[in-house]
């Protein structure tokens, strides 16, 4: 998808992504509709080719690595705020270009900013993984804890008695020590 204000630069952009390989599946000349054209097209990649990003652009560019993410090259002809490039990464842009695109820069760009949008996903993915493991270890440990309180067990008793009726149910040891608390919790 390419998104640029100058129809005469986006054709040049267009015609050097077509000398790499690349097809645009949608072009447009504002971000204003980006989230619904990025939904309703699915590209693989959005080239946004812009003289600086704008507020709105960075609010459309956050919206859309929020709910649809997928690897966004920005090419800047000018730079004149040095917070520009922070504030466009924070939004989700893989690559930041200042000086505009020229059809032997294409490819390299392209395929950086595609290996890092690859990367910040796989380290998300592990960040929401760990997340979701320390989180039930909490429950578990919130569980043993009110075991050990309320029922006077010991420690290994208490993870033994979680770990039983997890098996006897066949559920996650989390989802035993939920209703373990919700139980204890009432008493």
């Amino acid at each position: 998808m390419l998104v640029d204000d100058e129809t005469e630069r986006a054709l040049l952009v267009e015609q050097a992504l077509a000398q790499h390989g690349y097809q645009v599946v949608c072009q447009l000349s504002s971000t204003a509709s980006l989230r619904y054209h990025v939904e309703r097209v699915q590209p693989d990649i959005i080239i946004i080719d812009m003289d600086s990003p704008d507020r709105d652009t960075l609010e459309h560019m956050t919206v859309i690595s929020q709910h649809n993410p997928r690897p966004i090259v920005f090419f800047a002809n000018h730079d004149d705020n040095p917070d520009s490039i922070k504030l466009a990464i924070q939004a989700g842009v893989s690559a930041y270009i200042v000086d505009g695109l020229t059809a032997k820069r294409v490819k390299p760009i392209i395929d950086v900013a595609v290996a890092r949008f690859n990367e910040f996903q796989q380290l998300r993915h592990q960040l929401h993984n760990s997340q979701s493991q320390l989180a039930e270890q909490q429950l578990i440990d919130k569980a043993k804890r009110l075991l050990i309180k309320k029922q006077q067990m010991d420690e290994a008793k208490a993870f033994s008695t979680l770990r039983k009726l997890a098996m006897d149910r066949q559920q996650k040891m989390a989802d035993v020590a939920k209703d373990v608390i919700t139980i204890l919790e009432a008493l």
